[in-house]
């Protein structure tokens, strides 16, 4: 019975990482609560790599004609310069740029991040934070195309994503909110969000490989961690195409609402 429940609750928190993952809420930090408020503790050290990787492997699927169309005209443009596959090397080229703020800053100051703002106090704050920003850019509809983007709009883009890495300011609001106010159109900024996402995503799995070689628990949670690797891979997919649609509609609003609603709840009753 309790290796039953111990299952259950993998299962449970990776469809809970699954949906919050995509959508502008933070996942980290909604994982935090799972932890504070339900009891939910997470065993070893390769859950939060796993989970991420199944949300990555949605991605992916999600977004594979366009990362097929970025690489085959990516090479296109390296091999014949044509003019016509250009906007798509570019693209390429501000997806590098915009990933190495995290990847610095993630490597000179995560264990200190890890280490200080992981609690559920900064989680309460930081919704708050995501709450305004999204409220600020809930009306703007942006004009530039993949084609339009710059390496200023990559750095500050890139830099919005190193900011998510504190607990509760999700990955993917951080990084909608400053392309939409640098004036990317919604399509645009969704996609230069999450093909964004990929690359950071394979940097984190990289790197955190030894962790799941030198996780005591593996043997033991082998099967609870596949459970819950299934189940964020199905929940990230559907999310991100409900979150697809909803970006389609302009209604981030309502998740603006959210994290003013849970923020405040958060540091209230931690």
């Amino acid at each position: 019975m309790e290796n039953f429940y111990e299952l259950l609750k993998y299962i449970f928190l990776g469809l809970f990482q699954g949906i919050t993952e995509p959508i502008p809420v933070s996942s980290s930090g909604h994982l935090e609560i799972a932890e504070h408020f339900f009891g939910l503790k997470i065993e070893g050290m390769s859950f939060a790599l796993l989970v991420n990787t199944a949300s990555l492997f949605a991605v992916l699927l999600i977004y594979r004609k366009d990362i097929m169309r970025l690489i085959v005209n990516g090479l296109a443009y390296l091999k014949n310069r044509d003019p016509e596959a250009k906007s798509d090397f570019m693209f390429i080229i501000y997806l590098i740029v915009g990933t190495i703020p995290a990847g610095v800053i993630g490597i000179l100051f995560g264990d200190f991040i890890e280490d200080n703002l992981a609690s559920i106090k900064t989680v309460g704050i930081t919704l708050l934070v995501t709450g305004i920003a999204l409220w600020t850019i809930r009306n703007m509809r942006g004009r530039k195309h993949d084609g339009d983007l710059s390496f200023k709009d990559a750095i500050i883009v890139g830099l919005a994503q190193a900011v998510a890495l504190i607990p509760g300011i999700s990955r993917s609001g951080a990084t909608i909110v400053a392309a939409m106010a640098l004036g990317m159109k919604q399509e645009t900024a969704l996609r230069y969000s999450f093909l964004l996402f990929i690359p950071v995503s394979v940097g984190g799995m990289i790197l955190g490989f030894s962790d799941i070689l030198k996780d005591p628990y593996l043997d033991e949670l082998a099967v609870p961690y596949i459970f819950a690797f299934i189940a964020s891979l199905i929940a990230s997919y559907f999310s991100l195409k409900w979150f697809m649609n909803i970006m389609a509609r302009g209604n981030l609003k309502y998740f603006a609402i959210y994290c003013f609603i849970v923020g405040p709840l958060v540091l209230i009753f931690s």
